[in-house]
């Protein structure tokens, strides 16, 4: 018997399927993963994880078949490559096999950023895209108000898409917002903050769902650490001391 679409949500939206984040623990508080054709927002300081959670997040889709791409506005592809074998993650094999498009994009030399990412996603037939990261704009267009209709427009013309669009941003550990530009977060489908806390001599790191469309998302703060498969996320809230 076919499930009746809700209420509150149109056939259409319903009927969105999810796909696993690859994230263990992860899944479970984000209703069973992220929204096919719906466009992500990770976020968080210097070193908390950003680079190791897109890469586990593409890995998933590889393994279960799935065409993606990475866009990296700064690091070398060469780079990330080597810092996925860390966790047995060989994108060396994907990319030979034309599975997994990884490439820097320099954004000075780029006229219509949207357009040619866009293009690449729907011709190469990717259902995961990596953006990574979007605080390189802020380099380019000085002007505040241009700098928010550019990103404003990347984000619309990628929700076009059927990929499930995974973006990066960097803030400041004593930044009170949730990206770099203040303006990501309300035209993403989702916000997904990485940080660490300090606790005398300890550091533990953490992950909150600020935001989830469609989605009865778990509040709180959850523990992660740092295994030799990737990143895990703990299965209780805890208290942040601060």
């Amino acid at each position: 018997m076919a499930k009746k679409a809700s209420k509150d949500l149109p056939e259409k939206l319903d009927a969105k399927k999810r796909i696993s984040s690859g994230i263990p623990g992860l899944d479970k508080l984000i209703g069973g993963g992220f929204i096919s054709g719906d466009t992500y927002l990770l976020t968080g300081g210097t070193g908390t994880g950003k680079t190791l959670f897109c890469c586990q997040f593409l890995w998933e889709g590889l393994q279960k078949g799935e065409k993606c791409v990475y866009f990296t506005l700064e690091e070398a592809p060469e780079d990330i490559v080597i810092d996925a074998e860390e966790f047995g993650w060989d994108f060396k094999k994907y990319i030979k096999e034309r599975k997994l498009i990884l490439e820097y994009q320099d954004p000075f030399e780029l006229v219509d950023v949207a357009s040619m990412i866009k293009s690449k996603i729907t011709q190469f037939g990717a259902k995961r895209v990596v953006i990574d990261s979007t605080s390189v704009f802020g380099m380019i267009f000085k002007d505040k108000h241009e700098l928010r209709k550019r990103l404003y427009e990347l984000i619309k013309i990628l929700k076009e898409t059927d990929a499930v669009i995974l973006m990066t941003t960097e803030i400041q550990e004593d930044m009170k917002a949730l990206s770099r530009f203040g303006v990501e977060e309300f035209v993403v489908d989702g916000v997904i903050v990485l940080y660490y806390t300090n606790i005398g001599t300890e550091t533990f790191g953490n992950m909150e769902v600020r935001k989830m469309r469609r989605t009865e998302h778990k509040h709180g703060i959850f523990p992660t650490k740092i295994t030799k498969n990737g990143i895990e996320v703990g299965k209780e809230s805890v208290a942040l001391i601060k």
